[in-house]
């Protein structure tokens, strides 16, 4: 399986069918309209694909803003999908690594880059503590207050009303909930304290709640395991094909 940085406007009508397709298939609440309305307010998509078969994806938003008078920039995870044959792999981490490196490389020089990550899965949850040392919220450190300021900022900013800062959580009108045979939960993961934590602070995951969660996209914010995914030879052919 392997990783294909794409532009938005750049994606084939037969490929944004099969997103909307795949995603459809794990999600309840998934229509084709607000599908393309979503996925057109992002810029670049990350494909995951098996021999030239879709098996997952994740769209992205790259923007500027700033956070206490400094320019910083954003990339914004929206709608994000593996088929369950892909769970094991690191595929998706790898490439999704790779992939912000390059447009950071390309696009994003000089600003400080944070990662706003929404999720009413625990499995994509899990993906901050095994590759970033720093992130927020979790269950061993209370969020510092300049960054609770920036979550909620960036939160109210693009999720407005549907923002609940009290909680965290983003409840949308018409939320999309993960069909019923991706819902289980091994007793083995209750156990892990930031699978445990997830659960707790989102307990409307199951219903489609979603919690805002923020990182700083910086190599010594990195784990041993993210500084791997980070040195990945692909990042050279991401880059490429961003200056093509």
């Amino acid at each position: 399986m392997n990783g294909r940085l794409v532009r938005q406007d750049h994606l084939q009508d037969t490929e944004r069918t099969a997103m909307c397709a795949l995603l459809s298939a794990h999600f309840h609440g998934v229509d084709r309209a607000t599908f393309d309305r979503d996925l057109n307010e992002k810029n670049w998509v990350l494909l995951f694909e098996d021999d030239g078969r879709l098996r997952g994806f994740t769209t992205l938003l790259a923007y500027d803003t700033t956070d206490e008078g400094e320019p910083i920039s954003v990339i914004y995870s929206g709608d994000t999908i593996m088929a369950p044959d892909g769970w094991k792999t690191a595929t998706l981490p790898r490439s999704w690594i790779t992939a912000v490196r390059a447009l950071r490389e390309r696009y994003l020089r000089g600003n400080r880059l944070y990662w706003l990550l929404l999720t009413s899965g625990f499995r994509t949850y899990r993906l901050m503590p095994v590759f970033w040392q720093q992130f927020y919220p979790r269950y061993d450190a209370l969020t510092p207050v300049r960054v609770q300021t920036l979550l909620s900022r960036l939160a109210i900013d693009r999720f407005g009303d549907s923002y609940l800062p009290e909680t965290g959580i983003v409840r949308f009108a018409a939320p999309q909930v993960l069909r019923e045979q991706l819902r289980e939960i091994g007793a083995g993961r209750l156990q892990e304290p930031h699978v445990a934590f997830f659960l707790e602070r989102n307990s409307g995951w199951h219903r489609g709640d979603e919690l805002v969660c923020l990182t700083e996209i910086a190599f010594d914010n990195l784990t041993p395991a993210g500084r791997r995914m980070w040195r990945h030879e692909g990042c050279e052919q991401f880059r490429l094909e961003l200056t093509a």
